[in-house]
């Protein structure tokens, strides 16, 4: 086919065109059919135009892929002044790396970081910017889920506007927990409409989870994450140290996540929480034990490793949620209304194992667990000290969710549910007796602390 012929092809709406596009010297043009200039001359584009003609005009469909690169990197001693891993990274070329390193202009960063992670860590991160000579603001906010609003993200547009940043080359810091990560990449999203951001995370929950996505958010009207985009960072650094001085109970509020993607998909992870729980429970995921009898993996490590690879198994080919069926909303179907009807009572995870513990007898209701599997697993949420029912998660309050939930969800309820330990499947078909029954039974088993 020459260059000036079309490749034409007939839908019911009539002829449409194909066009590829290609840049020479600067300047792009469209071309139909596969791009063919100079033997290989020019940049060929993945976007295509596709142009057709009917009895009111012509209408032009654009199709232009969007593709987003970020790392997720495991490191020790992230605030170490021999690490660079805080400034560079993020960067998968070594020579510009190196460029970055031998140029004179001095880097700059602006942090933000949660204000109690400010009085633990902050002196740390001073010393470490101050030791490589580095320009940069710190600004410590209240990143708690009653202030997760626009108002934290305008204050930190603010600050990043006086600050004045390079969009390209650096990158705005967030330090915390989860509600801080997604603040901070909504105000990235935002400024000058997407401007690159690094996720350090501080506690179990945003490290395993908060942390290795693409969303971010923040409350309105009540309503958890109402507001926000699919923006990923262009790395996140993953320091497990930073848990030393998580409390305990919001160590356990991490494990929840762990556990959903356990019994979501991963029958091994489900025994070594199991077996394993307690102690890292117990020892803030610092624990050293060696389990495999080789010495080359500790519980800690093994656990969240597993818990971060089948969660970017999940994520990675479905980053923009184009597909509604999800096995990591497991937990997520009625936990977000009961956050924040009783909010701050509950924490993000504890309130996801309530919905999941839910969601257990629902499965047993429709036989996909055995009694025996069904005890296991809420045993288990007992010994990471979960809790696993809630005097406000009412009926009515199910049924408001998920209701809400089949509104925007294009009419279908999709609910995973998991099949066996390590195993799940999305269902649309539960029936209203059915939650109600299983609903009735987690309350007579589970209700008032039993």
């Amino acid at each position: 086919m020459s260059h000036t012929e079309e490749p034409k092809h007939a839908t019911s709406k009539g002829t449409v065109t194909e066009y590829s596009l290609i840049r020479v010297n600067g300047t792009w043009s469209r071309q139909a059919g596969p791009c063919t200039h100079g033997h290989g001359q020019g940049q060929p584009s993945d976007a295509k135009i596709y142009e057709s003609f009917n009895g009111h005009g012509v209408t032009w469909t654009v199709v232009s892929p969007i593709i987003f690169t970020y790392r997720v990197v495991e490191c020790e001693k992230l605030l170490d002044a021999n690490n660079d891993t805080l400034l560079f990274g993020h960067i998968a070329d070594p020579e510009e790396v190196q460029t970055q390193r031998n140029n004179s202009k001095p880097l700059r960063r602006l942090v933000v970081i949660d204000e109690t992670v400010n009085d633990l860590y902050g002196g740390q991160v001073v010393a470490y910017f101050k030791s490589w000579k580095v320009v940069y603001k710190l600004l410590p906010l209240p990143t708690t889920e009653e202030n997760k609003s626009m108002d934290l993200v305008t204050r930190i547009l603010e600050e990043v506007h006086r600050f004045g940043i390079d969009r390209r080359s650096e990158p705005i810091i967030a330090i915390g927990g989860g509600v801080c990560l997604d603040i901070v990449g909504l105000a990235a999203s935002l400024y000058r409409r997407r401007t690159p951001y690094i996720r350090v995370p501080t506690t179990l929950l945003s490290y395993i989870d908060a942390s290795v996505g693409a969303k971010t958010g923040v409350n309105f009207f009540s309503c958890k994450n109402k507001l926000g985009s699919y923006t990923p960072p262009v790395a996140a650094f993953l320091d497990r140290s930073f848990m030393k001085t998580v409390p305990r109970r919001h160590i356990s509020n991490g494990m929840a996540e762990m556990l959903k993607m356990a019994l979501m998909k991963h029958k091994g992870l489900f025994e070594l929480l199991e077996k394993e729980g307690r102690r890292l429970l117990d020892s803030a995921f610092q624990s050293s034990d060696v389990i495999n009898g080789r010495g080359c993996t500790d519980a800690a490590s093994l656990a969240t490793r597993v818990a971060i690879v089948t969660m970017l198994e999940e994520l990675a080919p479905n980053l923009w949620e184009d597909d509604l069926d999800r096995l990591v909303d497991f937990g997520h179907l009625i936990s977000p209304e009961l956050e924040m009807t009783v909010l701050p009572e509950l924490l993000h995870g504890e309130a996801v194992n309530i919905d999941m513990a839910f969601m257990v007898f629902v499965s047993r209701e429709r036989g996909f667990l055995t009694e025996d599997e069904v005890q296991r697993i809420i045993s288990c949420m007992k010994r990471l000290e979960l809790p696993v029912w809630h005097q406000q998660c009412s009926e009515e309050l199910v049924q408001n969710s998920l209701s809400a939930r089949l509104k925007h969800s294009g009419g279908l309820l999709r609910m995973p549910l998991p099949t066996g330990l390590g195993r799940a499947e999305i269902f649309n078909d539960t029936e209203n007796t059915t939650l109600s029954q299983a609903f009735r039974k987690w309350c007579a088993e589970l209700g008032s602390g039993r």
